[in-house]
């Protein structure tokens, strides 16, 4: 006799056979998404459409605005991507996910006899729209390790070989197209006539693959070309070819033999060189340049780096004076709402601007100010007699989410500002076709950080990181092509260090909880990287802003 299930879709309880897929429940609710649904949750797991239900309760549907739904459809493009490249050059050809430009990913093709012009790009779209149209099964099968490796080899994938020797489990999971395989870690789509909506698009050496509006799923995502940042992930690239560190197997190999250390003192040296570049950039406008202004998202490590090139900056003659903007900020009982209806602290509109650009100009032109203090018990910004002036030598450097923001400093003239973005961008890649994101090694990072340092737990972090992105995607990545200089804080080493810190917080994480899917991801993907001890991580690195011992006051 069959099993019936009772399951719950938006409000309306229905009982199915056992054994039905979620695709076949997800399309009788289809009409009532903007977007196609790719990806279900039951019991606080998320599931693949292709997947049959075994079990009663209720379930939830996401189409691409969800992140993890996004996250679903970037895996399965990518795929459908590479599987084109192999159609068309052959199946040992090498094609490469390097990293996310303005949410699309910049691809680069790495053989010698092929040349990425439009015509290759209209032939590759074309190819990739004839197997959506196709809307062929993307399956998932189960190999043994040695059965793995042999497989991705097959198919000219060393770099997925060399990634399979580190892994700890016995089995590997590969997806396939029409009999071409490959490793993504994470869910697909049940096929490829899901993935209708993208566009290829030249850029730099390769192209961009874009996706869909998180807002419109019936839209391209508008593309606003970030060409300073792109430069610096262009430039980290080539430095992480140089070094022979690519991906995650590289670094594994690194730590195997022996050679972590000299790739965590090279990493520093390559930082501390920037920032003294930087400090010389600064040093060339002396007699113009009155302030500085740092500016990134969370965990981008903008405390270490402000100390770091105040070092530079004295060992030039130049005296920094650090201006906190936390002083600034106006009563609590004043702080704007959001759309939510919540205090949004993150707001520029917290700050007294008014009150900083009169302070600041008087300062500029020689006089003594009285700062302002912010009593973070009583939500309230008082006068102790704390007095500055800015001597001739002298600079401001101000770090804070806004400073990119030319309200913040809108009396002082642009001749005398000169602005930094920091922001941790992540070269690294697990392998050619599974990218590192950045946001991760940031939440990671922060996770790390709260624990160390403020008492939080990781489902505290892990809970409030979506209000964090949302406020970095308002008030922080719209100005960062305002910057003079960009600097990347991220290392190459870094995640095989913070492995050992953020784990055993993650897996205090149950099941039950809401944060569990994002734990469980993270856990996911750690398993990647060996693990490896911080000895030989100087005390100014920025790293240290994290997992604790720096020399500055973070």
């Amino acid at each position: 006799m069959t099993k019936m299930l009772e399951l719950t879709v938006l409000g309306k309880t229905f009982q199915v056979e056992e054994g039905i897929t979620f695709e076949e429940v997800a399309k009788k609710f289809q009409s009532q998404f903007q977007g196609r649904i790719v990806l279900a949750k039951q019991k606080n797991k998320l599931k693949e459409l292709s997947k049959k239900i075994k079990e009663s309760g209720e379930i939830f549907f996401y189409d691409v605005s969800n992140i993890e739904a996004m996250r679903v459809y970037h895996r399965s493009i990518s795929f459908l991507m590479v599987k084109a490249v192999k159609q068309l050059l052959g199946l040992k050809a090498s094609v490469v996910i390097e990293h996310s430009i303005h949410k699309s990913f910049y691809c680069e093709i790495r053989e010698k006899d092929v040349i990425v012009d439009q015509a290759f790009l209209d032939k590759l779209e074309a190819k990739m729209r004839e197997l959506v149209q196709k809307d062929i099964p993307i399956k998932k099968h189960t190999f043994d390790r040695e059965e793995a490796i042999e497989k991705v080899r097959k198919f000219g994938m060393e770099d997925k070989a060399r990634l399979f020797r580190f892994r700890r489990c016995s089995n590997i999971n590969l997806y396939e197209i029409d009999g071409f395989y490959d490793y993504f870690y994470g869910y697909m789509t049940p096929s490829t006539g899901y993935l209708k909506q993208f566009q290829l698009m030249l850029y730099e050496n390769g192209f961009l693959i874009r996706f869909p509006d998180k807002k419109n799923p019936k839209e391209i995502l508008k593309f606003n070309d970030p060409a300073k940042v792109s430069g610096v992930f262009m430039e980290q690239m080539k430095w992480c070819s140089l070094m022979g560190v690519d991906n995650v197997a590289d670094l594994n190999e690194m730590i195997t033999n022996g050679k972590f250390g000299d790739l965590v003192r090279i990493n520093e040296a390559l930082h501390e060189k920037k920032v003294a570049e930087i400090a010389d950039k600064i040093h060339q406008k002396k007699d113009k340049i009155k302030v500085v202004l740092i500016a990134g998202p969370s965990s981008s490590g903008k405390t270490t780096f402000a100390n770091r090139l105040c070092v530079q900056l004295r060992v030039l003659g130049i005296s920094p004076h650090a201006i906190s903007l936390d002083n600034y900020f106006i009563n609590r009982e004043d702080v704007p709402l959001d759309e939510f209806g919540n205090k949004d602290f993150e707001d520029i509109n917290t700050l007294d601007i008014k009150q900083l650009n009169e302070d600041m100009t008087k300062m500029i032109a020689g006089e003594t100010v009285e700062l302002p203090y912010y009593n973070f018990v009583t939500g309230k910004r008082e006068y102790n007699g704390e007095y500055a002036t800015l001597e001739e030598e002298g600079i401001f450097v101000i770090e804070g989410i806004h400073g990119l923001n030319d309200l913040l400093t809108a009396s002082i003239p642009e001749e005398n500002k000169f602005k930094i973005f920091i922001s941790a961008m992540t070269q690294l890649n697990i392998d050619d076709h599974n990218r590192i994101s950045t946001s991760d090694s940031r939440l990671i990072r922060r996770i790390v950080r709260d624990n160390q340092f403020r008492g939080r737990d990781a489902a505290t972090t892990i809970s409030s990181w979506d209000y964090v992105a949302r406020g970095e995607e308002r008030n922080i990545f719209p100005y960062q092509e305002n910057a003079d200089v960009i600097f990347n804080s991220a290392t190459i080493y870094e995640l095989s260090v913070l492995k050992q810190y953020v784990e055993p917080l993650l897996f205090k994480i149950e099941q039950n909880q809401q944060e569990y899917i994002g734990a469980k991801r993270l856990i996911k993907f750690l398993d990647y990287f060996l693990g490896a001890n911080g000895e030989d991580i100087p005390n100014n690195s920025i790293l240290k802003e994290f997992v604790g011992g720096s020399c500055f006051k973070v």
